[in-house]
């Protein structure tokens, strides 16, 4: 690569400087794919697959939580307690009840 800067206006000097940034800042993660690509090939070849090898799953399933409150107006309409608050659980906090009040 025989680039002579001095040639480049201001303008692809930036543009030049934006795509070296780029690429630095995502070399690490193309060598991890590349690597990954690699393992699962040689593994397959083997018969076998990376997470059989590795005792590795790809995803992590989360148990459904089981519904800890529900709505005094719609017995139906439950939360498990976690993430974010319902709009009727925010209204009943607001309205003076607790969690213990909404609890199942």
């Amino acid at each position: 690569m025989d680039n002579n800067l001095d040639t480049l206006s201001l303008a692809e000097l930036k543009s030049l400087r934006g795509r070296v940034d780029r690429a630095i800042a995502t070399y690490e993660d193309r060598k991890k794919k590349e690597a990954l690509v690699e393992l699962e090939e040689t593994a397959r070849k083997m018969g076998y697959s990376l997470s059989d090898l590795t005792g590795v799953s790809g995803v992590k399933k989360r148990k459904p939580a089981a519904p800890k409150y529900a709505n005094p107006a719609d017995a139906t309409d439950t939360w498990t307690g976690r993430g974010r608050k319902p709009r009727w659980v925010v209204a009943a906090l607001a309205s003076g009840k607790s969690l213990e009040d909404l609890a199942i």
